[in-house]
Formats: structure tokens, sequence, C-alpha cells
């Protein structure tokens, strides 16, 4: 079987990974020159299965309001031209109630800690090295407040078997010893969780490395090649017309197609198909700078949950991502954004490194109203989505890629794939596959 996978970040290397070593004939198209150039560039590295969370909460509607305002919000509406942008906006609020709440987040965990036990697997396989860590992930809050409102979550931390631990201000420093760097001063935080299994490390080179083990198995890859369109005949996708770097109009007609194509699957089944996805690209921002401090410097990834931006020790850098922004496709640079990422960073640990230097990135994040990715068939026979994953692609890469290959092959799969199904936004679906429920 001859599958063609749109896309080459994380989500797609994965997918064509899993599929290639189920058998399938697997060639990869991607717009740039090479892998994860784009969105799973300079990410914030985080492998945060236990931190697994929908952005839609209660609450957030009402502290969005408030973020408008401020100059270090974690969330930023830049509005623009673009009816989908509201009606996104409108769909996310609407995810916002406590019901829809604890049952993405359930769906995310799910997803996640699949995700952690097929990342294993590969891990163990290929050994590859891309400056992994497995320390935890240590969520750090600036009031009691906050501290309270984590605790309700703990419940289904507890349901799913994740570990973690409560940590006293006294106690986040004997986690993580950089925080009580830059001599006599207050921590601004109260206490922290600590999620002691999640795992950190430089997700462009996995994907890079990952791409050499794809082509080992007869992965075809053809970067530098962009699509022009997509064709169906009774029902079935039929034809891809794609253009390569010289600008020669090519065509495939291949078995299936899997659009992993992160922010553009929305714009590419727009203009090829007229199909409307329920996502939209959410611009995230990083930092990264060299390590001069060791003894001040982070050990794993800690997470500000008054800004939302996370800290990442990689081996002899450190990386501060976050922020959401809605400003559409712009991959423009904010200096207040970049500015919130260095008070968070020197907050943290000061003398750790000149947080006035450093490298800025942003990458666009394709999100789902719900933040729960669409992983199965489309409405077309042949044509498959793995896309939508949010702040979270690389921590459920290797469980979205692992769903869709046993869907793809008619086998039962691990998880329920209805509950990342595009039909659950009112699209109908056959899917025609059995689960059987994950272990825990």
């Amino acid at each position: 079987m001859h599958t063609l996978v749109i896309g080459g970040g994380v989500i797609g290397m994965t997918t064509a990974w899993h599929l290639a070593k189920s058998g399938h004939q697997v060639t990869l198209i991607e717009r740039q020159s090479g892998p994860a150039l784009e969105t799973s560039f300079a990410n914030a590295g985080m492998l945060s299965t236990g931190y697994s969370t929908p952005w839609a909460a209660p609450g957030v509607p009402r502290k969005a309001l408030g973020w408008l305002l401020s100059r270090h919000a974690p969330l930023r509406f830049r509005p623009t031209f673009d009816w989908q942008q509201y009606q996104w906006m409108w769909q996310m609020w609407r995810q916002c109630s406590v019901a829809d709440y604890k049952r993405n987040k359930s769906r995310l965990l799910q997803l996640a800690l699949y995700s952690q036990d097929r990342m294993q697997v590969l891990d163990s396989e290929l050994g590859l090295n891309y400056e992994q860590r497995q320390l935890g992930t240590l969520q750090l809050f600036r009031s009691q407040k906050q501290w309270l409102q984590a605790q309700q979550d703990c419940d289904i931390l507890d349901h799913y078997g994740i570990p973690y631990r409560s940590l006293s201000a006294r106690e986040l420093v004997e986690a993580e010893p950089g925080l009580a760097s830059g001599g006599e001063r207050t921590l601004p935080y109260c206490g922290g969780l600590q999620i002691t299994n999640d795992s950190t490390g430089d997700c462009y080179q996995f994907t890079r490395k990952l791409s050499d083990a794809c082509e080992k198995l007869g992965v075809e890859m053809r970067y530098g090649h962009q699509i022009e369109g997509m064709s169906v005949a009774n029902g079935k996708v039929n034809t891809i017309q794609f253009r390569g770097p010289d600008n020669e109009i090519m065509t495939m007609w291949p078995d299936a197609v899997v659009i992993a194509a992160g922010s553009l699957s929305r714009k590419l089944m727009k203009k090829s198909l007229g199909i409307n996805l329920p996502t939209y690209p959410v611009k995230g921002y990083s930092l990264t700078l060299d390590v001069d401090d060791e003894a001040g410097a982070p050990q794993s990834t800690l997470m500000d949950e008054t800004f939302k931006v996370a800290v990442t020790r990689f081996d002899n850098r450190i990386r501060v991502g976050g922020i959401a922004e809605l400003s559409g496709y712009s991959s423009g640079l904010r200096q207040s954004a970049i500015d919130t990422l260095r008070k968070v960073g020197n907050d943290m640990f000061p003398t750790a490194t000149n947080w006035q230097t450093g490298k800025a990135w942003t990458g666009l994040r394709p999100m789902t109203p719900d933040s729960t990715p669409i992983i199965g068939p489309s409405d077309i026979e042949g044509l498959y989505l793995n896309t939508g994953h949010g702040s979270l692609g690389w921590t459920l890469a290797c469980g979205s890629a692992q769903l869709l290959t046993d869907t793809i092959n008619g086998q039962s799969t691990a998880l329920n794939p209805d509950g990342y199904a595009l039909s659950r936004f009112g699209r109908p679906m056959v899917s025609g596959v059995t689960y059987r429920p994950l272990q825990v």
C-alpha cells in the first residue's frame, strides 16, 4: 500500500515511521528544505504527559478579558479579517465548561500516556540522542489560589496513575537548586506541582534523526516540494499534484493520503477540497540561550502558571517558550512577547544566562477548539488527518501516529478513535474500527 504523508514536522515524521514499520510504502512531502523547520523547530522541548491540559478551561473567558490589557498576557488576540478566527474563538469559549474541560483533559491524558509508551518503544529501538532528560515537569504557582486550583486536577492524575508531588516553596529549591541563585531575593513562587515522569529534549534533533531512520526503512523523502492540488473521484482521493524545487509540476496516485501539515492543514484542505477544518494557527514564541552559570541553571522543565511560559534545559542551552497569540498566519516577532519570556526566565534563574541575549523564534501551532487533535479518516475515502495537536505536538506524536496507523490498517486501536475523530465537530464519518481499552 502506497501512502503519502504531507508534512515533515514531528507529527508527519512519526506518522511516516509507524506506517513504514507496519509495511506501507511511504512517501513524505515537505515544502521546506528539510525536516522540522517550522513548528517543530524550536518549541519548548517538553514531553509533558502529566501536563497535557486543554487551553479551553473554566475561568479562561473571564481571564481573557483581563489579559487584553496586560503586557505580559499568556493569551493574546490580534484581530484579522478572517471570519474563521472569530468562529474558532467562539467554539473554544463553548468548550470552557467544567464538563467539557474534564472530558477533553481525559482524552488528552489517555493519548499522552499512550504516546509516552510508544515513544519509549521507539527510543528503545533506535537509541536516538536528542539531548533528552527524564527529570519531570515542575509547575510553579505565584499564588495560593493557583496552587489550590491545581489540586483539583490531581484527581484525574490519580485516576490515570500519573505520579506527582506537591511542593512547598522550600521544596521547590530542593527540586531545582538553581531557583536559589541570584543572592538574597524573594522567590516569586509559593509552591508547585512536580509531574515526575515527564521528559524534555530537542524536538528538532529528534525529528531530524527520526527522518534518517525513516529513510533507512525505505521512506521516500521529497523536501522542497509543495502540494498544488488534490482530486477526488467517486468519493475517493485520486491524484495529488505537487511542485518540485525546479517548479516542475508532478502527479502522484497514492492509495492513501495523510494530512499532517500542521497549521497549513486547514489551508490545504480548503484550497484543494473545499473542506473547512476546525483548526486555527496559534502562534507560540521561544528564546534559546547558552548556559553561563551551571549552578544557577535549570535541570529540567519548569512552567510558570501565571504566564504559561516554560523554561527547559538542554545540554548546554536553555529554551524559554510559551504564549498563545491569535494573529492568523503571521510569523512576525513581537517584542512584548519576547520581553515576557525574558522576564519569566530571569524570575526563575537570574544568573543562568544573559537574558538579554538569545535567539528568538515563532511557530504556528495548529489548535482545535477543544485542544484535542484530529486523528483518523476524513469524509473522503483514503484521505486521513493527523493534525490539531496545538502545543502538545511532540508529547502526543507517537501515540497519534500509532493510533492512525492502526486505523488505516483496519486493526483494533488502543484508544477509542471517536474521541479524536473529525466527526466530533459534527461531520459524518465511518471508521469501521474497533478499539481495546488502554491499560494504565
